[in-house]
């Protein structure tokens, strides 16, 4: 290997250890979330957030819960091939496609909500070997706004690098995130009343000769 390829493939792997490791400088400063995306050392890939939502907790809750609109809240491409609910919990089957992966992945999940108010989703199925997601929102400010706390530990059924995975879920949901906010102020937006303009649906004032 020559000097230049050396020197070359070195650059390269620290700045995959940035992407991978969480250096601030690779998160949007603008964005208030705080996300860490790690390799698990017995396999697999973890991450953790904090993100805050200028909106209700009620709002995230039901865009959570919209599972006919999950594809929406991603930029990766996917589709949902069955939603079935059952005794307070819901199955979903869900085709993934990304650019590390070939064809359709297949994610068979079962979402619950726990005593706790936490949102649990666990893998029932598919093309991963583990998958665990979990979502806890809290009330600030008195209620208008929601800090969010959000967890999830997953490894594809695939000979594919942790660290590129671990890369690319970091890339995932900085977007995943930036979505839910844009949609959460939109419907934000659409709830509240519209209120009538001053002076508007007055009968018009009648001038006298």
């Amino acid at each position: 290997m020559g000097l230049y390829t050396s020197a070359m493939l070195w650059r390269a792997m620290i700045v995959v250890s940035g992407l991978v490791l969480g250096w601030p400088g690779w998160s949007c400063a603008a964005e208030p979330a705080r996300l860490d995306v790690r390799m698990e050392p017995t396999g697999g890939v973890r991450a953790t957030a904090t993100i805050l939502f200028p909106v209700e907790p009620a709002i995230i809750q039901r865009m959570l819960t919209d599972y006919a609109h999950w594809p929406e809240l991603f930029e990766v491409r996917m589709r949902m091939a069955e939603i079935r609910e059952q005794d307070g919990k819901v199955f979903t089957d869900i085709r993934i496609e990304h650019a590390l992966l070939p064809g359709e992945r297949r994610l068979l999940s079962e979402t619950s909500g726990l005593q706790t108010g936490e949102l649990l989703t666990e893998l029932k199925g598919g093309d991963f070997k583990q998958y665990r997601r979990l979502w806890k929102l809290i009330t600030v400010d008195g209620g208008a706004h929601t800090k969010a706390e959000f967890e999830l530990v997953f490894e594809i059924d695939m000979m594919v690098p942790d660290w590129m995975i671990a890369a690319a879920t970091r890339r995932d949901l900085e977007a995943h995130f930036r979505i839910m906010r844009e949609k959460a102020l939109q419907i934000q937006q659409e709830l509240r009343p519209i209120q009538p303009q001053e002076g508007a649906g007055e009968p018009p004032s009648i001038q006298r000769k």
